[in-house]
């Protein structure tokens, strides 16, 4: 059963001078603790974040402007794992081919999400604060599509065509694997279906058949833009921010 307010801690010591990042690295600690509680950022506020670590409200607002920030700080360094195991996996693959390349990165996407569920979920199964829509590009997110992104240029660069716009069809491809995987994750017996992760693999694979043409052509690569690619270009800040 959900608690309307945390009460395992309700006082902390003054930090000591030099000490504001011990104090940081408990609030972000005190916020995945409360999405992974609550399962939304519903009740999550400043407030309630103060009382879990026992500091006054007043004290997060020093380290965080506001709730879209806090969670953000909160959750980045999931998608600095996920965004890593994808680089990782896209370096160990064949150089000379970026279409096995961005292969590589989407199983690399399916097999951590299989893995660790738990971070999973704080990462794209938990509502997360809006806040200003100007600022959801700069979400810890573009790690993640970041790479997609580049990928995908270098398979076009290389003649094989992009079935939408680049950044509509990075979008497409990340949406349809966290889709594959959250149906797995949320509705799959893993114990029943040994070879799940294959599986999810193999449909992985075949949204690259659908996306991203196998045979090298001399004609455009990417399609014309539409309207729904220049919105999503237009929320982009960085390509892949390291």
């Amino acid at each position: 059963m959900q608690r309307d307010a945390p009460t395992r801690r309700t006082s902390r010591p003054r930090s000591r001078r030099g000490h504001g990042d011990q104090l940081r690295d408990e609030i972000l600690a005190a916020v995945n603790r409360l999405l992974d509680e609550w399962g939304s950022d519903e009740k999550l506020t400043m407030r309630a974040v103060a009382r879990e670590v026992g500091v006054a409200a007043p004290s997060i607002y020093l380290h965080f402007a506001d709730k879209s920030e806090l969670v953000w700080a909160a959750l980045a360094d999931k998608y600095t794992e996920l965004a890593d195991t994808m680089r990782a996996a896209e370096s160990a693959g064949d150089p000379a081919s970026p279409r096995e390349r961005l292969r590589a990165q989407l199983h690399a996407y399916c097999r951590f999400a299989l893995d660790n569920p738990g971070r999973y979920r704080l990462m794209y199964q938990v509502r997360q604060p809006v806040g200003d829509p100007s600022q959801l590009g700069h979400h810890p997110a573009r790690q993640v599509t970041g790479p997609l992104r580049r990928v995908l240029r270098e398979c076009a660069a290389a003649g094989h065509r992009l079935g939408l716009p680049l950044h509509q069809c990075a979008h497409t491809l990340w949406t349809s694997l966290h889709g594959l995987v959250s149906i797995q994750l949320t509705m799959a017996d893993s114990a029943a279906m040994p070879n799940a992760t294959e599986g999810v693999l193999d449909l992985a694979d075949g949204l690259l058949d659908v996306l991203v043409g196998a045979e090298v052509t001399d004609g455009p690569a990417i399609p014309a833009p539409t309207e729904v690619e220049r919105v999503i270009a237009a929320s982009v800040v960085d390509e892949e921010p390291r």
